[in-house]
């Protein structure tokens, strides 16, 4: 189910997102079982903890258990790549 280059999803929690290095650039999914929630990019914890806190909606509404997160340096087509790939629930259609 897990994509991404490094296959070690965490639990959806904010202890195991305030754990992540601040200022790591790259790609991360968010999912359930059997579901991809969402796909983004960006410094990984800052937008992990924005999402934990309720920013987006749908993903709240998703019940999301897990994430998983790939440093990269070319995480803007990475995203766009898993997106494609994986046709998240909360992402809008990319291309």
């Amino acid at each position: 189910m897990v994509p991404f280059v490094q296959q070690n999803s965490q639990t959806f929690t904010r202890a195991n997102i305030e754990v992540i290095t601040p200022g790591q650039m790259g790609v991360y999914g968010i999912f359930k079982t059997n579901r991809w929630i969402y796909v983004g990019s960006g410094d990984i914890r800052n937008r992990l903890l924005a999402h934990f806190n309720g920013d987006n909606t749908c993903i709240t509404g998703e019940l999301p258990t897990h994430y998983v997160d790939e440093v990269t340096t070319s995480y803007i087509q990475r995203e766009t790549d898993l997106i494609r790939e994986l046709t998240p629930a909360c992402n809008q259609r990319v291309g």
